[in-house]
């Protein structure tokens, strides 16, 4: 009777990283600024560069904030540095970010809402000022555009990026509309749980279900919900992940790894 593909949008569909490693920049010398005393564009150049070796532990966009400070602590002499600073590496970021992220909360006495607020104004005045700008720091993974386009199966779209950011880049850089009520953005609950919603609708029943993530972390807490049996799971080869990633998931028979030509097959 057809299919269903909830697409995750950050690393299956597009690649942000440039523009939220600088919105996280901007973000983060907002809600620090003493810590960017003295720090030349040499320094910001390299925060940037290293935000796109660590991308792969984001979950949501916050943490990006969170990172840049990170970094920026690991190569600036502040007084008062995090207690996870001492020896820390970007392949220490890498592989402890789970146990990292709350102690450096903690220390910094951060909450998530304030940073998530933060993030987004910073990214609706960008996209305010210089739209263009803003679009181009964004790319769509190649293919992803013409699939999209000519998808004969239903899409929607599970992400943890806010949706009205999601719904323009679709627009701007793919030329398509995704009507709101198909877009599922930060907000919308766990994944799993939007998953669950999904199945649960009348009018999709019937139609076979695929959820195509870069995260492994996301697959593997689908694959605990017995209720989200009936989906068929998959990996991306060019997103946000790491190749011990990708290599326990081919040992996982429940996640499918997928090629970006073949993604874009399956959606026409």
């Amino acid at each position: 009777m057809g299919h269903l593909y909830a697409l995750d949008f950050d690393g299956v569909l597009c690649d942000s990283c440039g523009e939220s490693s600088l919105s996280a920049l901007k973000a983060a010398k907002i809600r620090w600024p003493s810590l960017f005393d003295g720090v030349d564009s040499n320094s910001e150049d390299w925060i940037i560069a290293q935000m796109h070796t660590v991308r792969p532990v984001v979950e949501t966009g916050y943490e990006n904030l969170l990172l840049v400070r990170l970094l920026l602590e690991t190569q600036m002499p502040y007084n008062r540095k995090s207690s996870v600073i001492a020896g820390l590496t970007v392949k220490g970021i890498l592989e402890n970010w789970t146990k990292i992220k709350p102690i450096i909360m903690e220390e910094w006495n951060e909450d998530k809402d304030t940073l998530v607020e933060l993030f987004g104004k910073v990214r609706d005045e960008w996209i305010e000022k210089d739209l263009s700008s803003w679009i181009g720091a964004n790319r769509l993974y190649p293919g992803v555009s013409e699939a999209l386009k000519f998808a004969s199966s239903r899409v929607y779209i599970v992400t943890t990026k806010q949706g009205r950011f999601a719904e323009a880049l679709l627009r701007e850089l793919a030329g398509v509309v995704i009507p709101s009520d198909r877009i599922y953005g930060l907000g919308s609950g766990p994944k799993v749980e939007v998953l669950k919603q999904l199945q649960k609708k009348p009018e999709l029943q019937g139609l076979t279900l695929h959820f195509v993530e870069d995260r492994l972390a996301t697959l593997k807490n689908v694959i605990k919900e017995p209720e989200l049996d009936g989906w068929n799971l998959y990996l991306v080869d060019w997103g946000y992940n790491t190749a011990n990633e990708r290599e326990e998931a081919a040992s996982i028979p429940r996640v499918q790894l997928l090629e970006l030509s073949d993604f874009s097959k399956k959606l026409k």
